[in-house]
Parts: C-alpha cells; sequence; structure tokens
C-alpha cells in the first residue's frame, strides 16, 4: 500500500470510529435497552418481516424538559373496571391515582393504574401503568397513545420521564391485545418525546 492510500485509510478509519462514537452518545440508556428487545427474535413484538430488517426504533431525541416532578394524589376508594383494549380482551384495572404536573408553564393532570390481573405476578407487584394521549399522536407519534411504566411509590410525588414514552405493542403487531388510552388521559400539548410512530414498509 502506498503512502497515500495508507493516509487515506488511516483517516477514513479515524472517522468511522468518531461516528461510530457520536452514535453509541446519542442513545440514551432507555433507547438503547428498547432497541436490544427489539432485535432479540425470542421476545421481540416485531413481525417476522420486519425483524428481518429492523435497524433501530425512531425516537424523538432526548429533552430533559420533558421529566417532570408531578404531585401524586392517591384515590383508594376506586371501584376497578375493565379497560377496553384492542381486541376482546377485558382486562381488570384500578385508578391507583392522579399525577398533576406542570409543562412549559401549563398544569396538567393524568390518571395513572394498577393492572389487577398481573399484580401478583413477579415483578409487576408496584407496577403502575401510565397511558397517554397528545398532539403529536396520528403524526409524530402513534395514533392510539403511548404508555410509560412506573413504580408505587410511598412518597407524595414520582418523577415521570416522556421521554421513556413506548408504543402499544399492537403498534408493531395487530396479534398483540393493548389497552386502549382512556380519553381523559389526552394532554392538550405536544409531546415530543419518546419513541415515534413506526414506519410500516
Amino acid at each position: 500500500m502506498n503512502r497515500s492510500l495508507l493516509i487515506l485509510f488511516s483517516l477514513l478509519l479515524i472517522l468511522s470510529c468518531e461516528n461510530k462514537k457520536r452514535y453509541d452518545k446519542s442513545f440514551t440508556p432507555f433507547q438503547k435497552e428498547m432497541n436490544e428487545f427489539f432485535k432479540d427474535a425470542s421476545i421481540s413484538p416485531l413481525k417476522e418481516k420486519d425483524l428481518k430488517i429492523f435497524k433501530g426504533l425512531d425516537f424523538f431525541a432526548f429533552d430533559s424538559s420533558y421529566v417532570v416532578n408531578a404531585a401524586l394524589t392517591r384515590t383508594p376508594e376506586e371501584k376497578s373496571f375493565k379497560m377496553k383494549t384492542t381486541t376482546d380482551r377485558l382486562p381488570e384495572y384500578v385508578k391507583y391515582g392522579i399525577v398533576t404536573f406542570d409543562l412549559f408553564g401549563k398544569s396538567y393532570n393524568l390518571n395513572i393504574y394498577r393492572n389487577l390481573d398481573i399484580i401478583n405476578k413477579e415483578g409487576y407487584e408496584d407496577y403502575l401503568f401510565l397511558p397517554f394521549l397528545d398532539d403529536t399522536n396520528g403524526f409524530e407519534s402513534y395514533g392510539g397513545g403511548r404508555y410509560i411504566d412506573l413504580d408505587v411509590t410511598e412518597e407524595d410525588n414520582l418523577v415521570i420521564d416522556f421521554n421513556s414514552a413506548y408504543n402499544p405493542y399492537c403498534t408493531y403487531n395487530e396479534k398483540y391485545s393493548c389497552p386502549i388510552v382512556p380519553r381523559e388521559n389526552y394532554l392538550s400539548i405536544k409531546i415530543n418525546a419518546g419513541v415515534k410512530a413506526f414506519a410500516k414498509d
């Protein structure tokens, strides 16, 4: 290899490494974990044809503005109900409480739920379910809304990170039965955070 080609090869190698570093740094731990989950054929909700060409989910860029400290008002007297899903399945939920938070100068409320069908399963004893709709739905994000996973807390507040909002599995495969986001959990604002809509070929 002559000197000119050697220098060119070295430059390309350096640029490739720098780009890889930038690429790695551009993903948060949540985004990396999501992509690894979707790449794993044994657990991925993707259809086989989509899995073969899957290169990664599309995310909004991480924005700390969408990490909010929310006041939690528990609602212990709530009665359980059957939550509608995208199929005939009707899982039993109960409203655990109401979270109140400020975002870009306005105050918002969301209901937060517990799934009584899985509450006794290992790993789900403290699981809280926060589904929501917002003004990105049907455009930048999935039309049916998104979900956030949280944990039961003894505090009167909790941190909600909208950057960890993800799509229901039925976005990727209609065989899944997904809870339909209650209309009262609509936020009249664009939540430009979390997983974006899935582009199907």
